[in-house]
């Protein structure tokens, strides 16, 4: 059974609960020193940025914009119940509707395994290119090679 979910675009109202979704994430997923780089990502107010909604609250948030999954984040509450895979199927369809060839991602050591799990492939790790213990694993995702609908 799929989760009960929405989708909108970010606004600047939105702020504060990406800002929650990135403090619950971290320090397992993402460096503390990298909460001022999506805060001021998100005082830009990004196109492309999508916020998650499940029951009307925001779990999650993603963007996909000149061919970047950009900042990619679920709540840990609602990890493991199929959101990360209706998120992918979003982003690779949007990529498809745009005719993009591949998606850049720069992901972490710990979150590797689930982009791979769609196909992306490693192409550079830098250690500690995140912060101290959080290496930075940039990956690519060749659209023509996913088949849509993803499995669960």
């Amino acid at each position: 059974m799929k989760p009960n979910t929405a989708f909108m675009a970010f606004e600047p109202s939105g702020k504060t609960s990406c800002l929650g979704l990135f403090d619950e994430n971290c320090p397992k997923y993402f460096a503390p020193n990298e909460r001022n780089d999506y805060e001021s990502f998100l005082d830009e107010n990004p196109i492309g940025y999508e916020l998650c909604t499940l029951d009307d609250n925001v779990v999650g948030a993603y963007g996909l914009s000149e061919g970047s999954l950009n900042w990619i984040l679920l709540s840990p509450q609602v990890q493991g119940i199929g959101l990360g895979s209706i998120i992918m199927t979003r982003v690779l369809e949007r990529a498809i509707e745009e005719k993009l060839a591949c998606i850049d991602i720069a992901a972490s050591h710990l979150s590797e395994g689930f982009f791979a799990r769609y196909g992306a492939v490693k192409i550079s790790e830098i250690d500690d290119g995140w912060g101290p213990g959080m290496h930075r694993v940039d990956m690519e995702l060749i659209t023509a090679e996913v088949t849509l609908p993803l499995a669960d």
